[in-house]
């Protein structure tokens, strides 16, 4: 499949998907994803840290190290893909948020999350599967909003899997 069959697929997904969502209320998908802008991921590794004796603290430490190496590379990537939002290119198209930045792959909020449920899920094995739940619902959440094509989400959520995986072998 070439690129172009790609783009075709992955906007004919997105339009599927945010069509769910057109003329509707969407308080609980703005929820839910803002529950992957960051802050809450920071105050479960202060309350691991703080009321867990067995893992928390390296708990923390992992995850702070896994978002040190996230951020920046999520930040390269966009500006090496500077592919536009689907909210800014196709047209006819609103998003329900206003997104953090101007390009859309990979999707910050899926890598996010999809690092966090990974580190969960190593820590926390019993946790595993409402953490990757979790992270999948926001990665939808972001197609659902607007703001990323699946192809994004996809890209995302590899690029989290990713560096936790790495943080997890340095650490562990």
């Amino acid at each position: 499949m070439g690129l172009k069959n790609l783009t075709k697929y992955d906007t004919a997904i997105f339009h599927w998907l945010y069509d769910l969502t057109k003329h509707r209320d969407c308080r609980s998908i703005v929820w839910l994803s803002r529950t992957g802008d960051g802050y809450l991921y920071f105050v479960i590794g202060l309350l691991l840290m703080c009321f867990e004796p067995e893992h928390g603290e390296i708990f923390l430490y992992t995850a702070l190290m896994a978002y040190g190496l996230e951020l920046p590379l999520y930040v390269v990537l966009k500006k090496a893909f500077k592919r536009p939002r689907p909210c800014d290119f196709l047209a006819n198209l609103t998003a329900h948020v206003t997104p953090s930045d101007k390009f859309s792959l990979p999707s910050g909020h899926t890598a996010a999350a999809w690092l966090m449920a990974t580190i969960i899920a190593f820590y926390y094995p019993s946790f595993a599967l409402l953490a990757y739940t979790w992270a999948s619902l926001i990665g939808l959440s972001r197609i659902l909003l607007g703001v990323h094509y699946p192809t994004d989400v996809i890209a995302g959520a590899l690029l989290g899997l990713t560096i936790a995986q790495l943080s997890l072998t340095i650490l562990v």
